[in-house]
């Protein structure tokens, strides 16, 4: 796999601007990111730990919109560019967990 990031210099630019300017074009295609995260061997989590901490965060999740709803604590701001607010949009695909059947 192969990436060319190239940079012209523009007009009077300083040579700083140019490197800072390739700097990020390099960042932007990701190389860096994915070389380091190859550099060490991650073993993958069991299906029993996937489960295991999927089951935790539904649980998690649901007494905060309890707390939420009880009033003891205020709802976060949502984040810029994201919304939670799904009434809008027709929900097409189930979130990770919901229809996992919760073992007693």
């Amino acid at each position: 796999m192969s990436i060319n990031a190239e940079v012209t210099k523009a007009g009077n630019e300083s040579t700083l601007a140019v490197i800072r300017k390739f700097s990020r074009r390099v960042q932007g295609t990701g190389l860096v990111k994915n070389s380091r995260k190859q550099r060490y061997y991650e073993r993958a989590a069991s299906k029993a730990v996937q489960k295991k901490r999927a089951l935790k965060l539904l649980k998690r999740r649901a007494e905060y919109r309890q707390l939420v709803k009880e009033g003891k604590v205020q709802e976060k701001e949502p984040r810029r560019g994201y919304s939670r607010d799904t009434s809008s949009q027709p929900q097409t695909q189930s979130r990770f967990g919901e229809t996992t059947p919760i073992a007693r």
